[in-house]
């Protein structure tokens, strides 16, 4: 029954504690915390912290090495210090959202978009397959491409329509088949 009762004075004796340190120093703990962070709830967090530190650590406060309000401005700065390097160890988080885009295209995209790209043209007939590859692989005109295969302009224009169109109705057959 002694030990109930002398523990029951060390929690109102703590309460005391932590509540004389907040009305004494709390505004200036508060104000140094939000200086250092410019957040008010973050430094409300901070503060509130350094009281538990204080709390458990009741003999750091009457040490006598320095003042009360020194020590507690010390464990402020500490665990400012401590969130600021906990919040730069990650990176920073972005909301997802559908408007967002990925910072970095997935080379396996790449690679799947080639490869369904290439079967397609194999299947196309191989003047319309040269004239597409002339044209869109390796970025001629039309006029370069005639002369590199060495057709009239109008026969490149003429297969390359046709070859798309025979491109489009392979992907869409694709799609359909896939649903």
């Amino acid at each position: 029954m002694a030990g109930l009762r002398t523990r029951q004075r060390q929690q109102v004796a703590d309460e005391a504690l932590v509540r004389s340190l907040f009305e004494e120093h709390g505004k200036a703990m508060l104000a140094y915390a939000t200086r250092l962070l410019n957040d008010r709830a973050a430094a409300e967090d901070v503060v509130q912290e350094a009281l538990v530190r204080a709390w458990r650590n009741p003999d750091s406060l009457v040490n006598g090495k320095g003042s009360v309000r020194g020590w507690l401005l010390t464990v402020v700065r500490n665990l400012v210090i401590d969130k600021v390097r906990a919040r730069d160890a990650r990176p920073a988080e972005v909301a997802e959202s559908p408007t967002t885009v990925p910072v970095e295209h997935d080379h396996a995209d790449h690679v799947v978009d080639s490869m369904v790209v290439l079967s397609a043209l194999d299947g196309l007939s191989p003047e319309h397959r040269e004239v597409l590859e002339q044209m869109y692989l390796h970025g001629r005109t039309v006029t370069e491409a005639a002369e590199k295969l060495g057709i009239p302009p109008g026969t490149v224009k003429s297969r390359s329509y046709y070859g798309l169109r025979a491109l489009r109705e392979k992907f869409q057959d694709q799609r359909v088949g896939a649903a």
